[in-house]
């Protein structure tokens, strides 16, 4: 019923086959899509946690509630207040 299927990963452009014993297994479990990434780099992004854009971009800004220095890991909206991770624990509790 199925047959083997050569693919090309979207991570890192090589071709990959895509078994008909693979595809069997997708079927079973209702999976949609097909895999976009070959066994190498989705072995990578697993042990990656999911994520593989190297480090984040940290933002310095002050704390609106005590003033004190700290980064975060989004650019700040004007407009909208941003706390230290002390105070963002207390708001939050």
């Amino acid at each position: 019923m199925y047959q083997d299927k050569t693919l090309n990963c979207k991570e890192c452009g090589s071709e990959f086959i895509f078994t008909s014993r693979e595809q069997e297994f997708y079927a079973e479990r209702g999976f949609q899509n097909e895999p976009g990434r070959c066994k190498t780099c989705r072995d990578a992004r697993k042990s990656n946690g999911g994520m593989n854009n190297g480090p984040r971009e940290m933002h310095e800004v002050q704390c609106d509630e005590c003033g004190v220095t700290t980064s975060v890991p989004f650019k700040p909206t004007a407009g909208r207040p941003v706390y230290c991770r002390d105070c963002f624990a207390t708001k939050r509790g």
